[in-house]
């Protein structure tokens, strides 16, 4: 197994970027902590503490999005809006897991494709905010960051950011990362079982007439692979599976806390996860978030909104993935239903001519929020739709591969989005409404969709 060093990330190779370097730039959204001494203090603890990645899995992921830019595979990401200190148990992991890779063994079938799946989870503790305070009823307190810098509770005391905090993300994490890697290897990946779950789904579904013929085809080849001796007793990629982790780095200081040189080949690593991405709100090309990105290995990603010009997002994609590898560099386009089809053409065209390797996946849930009349934030499922079908139809157009869909989603039976089979109302909202901060698509609306976009990639395949 590779070994990493652990040493404190100051003691930095012979190059112009470093893991502080990003102290120089301006950095967007992050706390405003009240003692500097005692965040230097918990990162200082942070830099040395083991890994909660390698860096020999991250260039793994590397190599899997190269295949992904390439248009020989599809990437699945996907998971909670925020984690949650309070919500982290062990039901809750395994549901996400399961629904992950229900969803991939449709899109895998389906597309003929293989799907790398990363999952949102391990480490997506910080959330950006379009504004620093909140007013309730008269009341201004600074406003919920994530759970990794202060908490949900409307108390001044719950508002104010703790740096302490950072340690219970890094202990949340690791502790999460050791059960999904138990998950993926231990059994609860089988093929055989992931199917069965997917069954049971189309069973209870209201448009099952829909899905069964795909189901019922997946089961022909499960049956006809038994038939010719292939079974998870004899072939482990049927029992087994891949899955990597992911979160937005917005918090820097805990970033590069966790940020490290790999001994094989002595470059720097942000070792809090396999995948990091910069939002919206941090991607300016002359900020410290892309600054920071910019240095680590790892492959990246970046929020592309509906203001994006052809021109600011080539300077990014070379800021980023200078050396245009493929692999490095996902683009996940956030615009909405009713506005991807008019903008996203002129961005895919530039990035076509310009011979740019990169992975396009589609959000197709920021661009979709909006606040029902009872005050509840809320997606609907059919706009959702329209926004990942419209982001393969203009891909196919451009002669540009749609490489993945990037959702926030839950594997329980939350009331967060409307619509679907189950005709989910705004009236329904208040039933079970659990999201830290943004709605989450649910286990049933999650694998709906997972068929519809089956049937879209299949036909873009033929």
């Amino acid at each position: 197994m590779e070994v990493e060093v652990t040493t404190p990330v100051s003691e930095s190779p012979s190059q112009t970027w470093t893991p502080q370097s990003w102290h120089s730039f301006e950095a967007k959204q992050q706390p405003s902590y009240r003692s500097p001494e005692q965040v230097e203090s918990v990162t200082g603890e942070l830099s040395g503490y083991p890994p909660l990645v390698f860096a020999a899995e991250a260039r793994e992921l590397r190599r899997h999005l190269a295949q992904v830019a390439e248009g020989r595979a599809f990437l699945l990401q996907g998971g909670d809006c925020a984690e949650s200190f309070a919500d982290f148990n062990a039901n809750k992991i395994r549901d996400t897991f399961k629904v992950l890779l229900q969803m991939a063994v449709v899109l895998t079938f389906a597309g003929n494709l293989p799907v790398v799946k990363v999952a949102r989870m391990a480490g997506q503790y910080a959330k950006p905010r379009s504004s620093d305070t909140e007013i309730i009823d008269g009341v201004e307190l600074p406003s919920y960051r994530g759970d990794i810098i202060n908490g949900i509770d409307f108390t001044s005391a719950a508002r104010v950011p703790d740096p302490q905090r950072m340690l219970t993300a890094y202990n949340q994490s690791a502790a999460t990362l050791n059960l999904l890697r138990a998950f993926a290897q231990g059994g609860l990946a089988d093929l055989h079982e992931v199917h069965r779950w997917n069954l049971s789904f189309l069973e209870n579904n209201p448009q099952r007439e829909k899905y069964a013929q795909l189901a019922e085809r997946l089961q022909d080849a499960l049956e006809f692979m038994a038939v010719c001796g292939v079974n998870s007793d004899n072939t482990p990629a049927i029992r087994e599976t891949e899955l990597y982790t992911s979160h937005e780095a917005l918090l820097l200081d805990y970033e590069q806390a966790l940020t490290r040189t790999d001994s094989l080949t002595g470059k720097w690593y942000d070792c809090s996860a396999h995948m990091l991405w910069i939002g919206e709100r941090t991607r300016q090309l002359d900020g410290a978030h892309v600054e920071f990105l910019s240095g680590v290995w790892n492959p990246i990603g970046v929020k592309v909104g509906p203001n994006m010009q052809p021109d600011e997002l080539l300077r990014l994609t070379d800021k980023l993935n200078p050396n245009n590898e493929a692999g490095r560099l996902t683009l996940i386009t956030r615009m909405g239903a009713d506005t991807l089809g008019e903008k996203l053409p002129a961005l895919v065209q530039a990035v076509q001519r310009e011979g740019r390797s990169v992975v396009w996946s589609t959000d197709p849930m920021h661009g979709n929020t909006v606040k029902a009349s009872s005050g509840y934030k809320t997606r609907n499922f059919d706009k959702i739709l329209r926004e990942i079908r419209d982001f393969f139809a203009v891909h196919r157009a451009e002669g540009s591969h749609p490489g993945g869909i990037h959702l926030e989603m839950t594997g329980q039976h939350v009331t967060e989005c409307t619509g679907g089979a189950w005709d989910i109302s705004e009236a329904d909202l208040a039933s079970c409404y659990r999201t830290q901060c943004d709605p989450r698509l649910n286990a049933d609306q999650v694998l709906e969709l997972a068929f519809n976009a089956a049937e879209w990639l299949r036909a873009g395949r033929s």
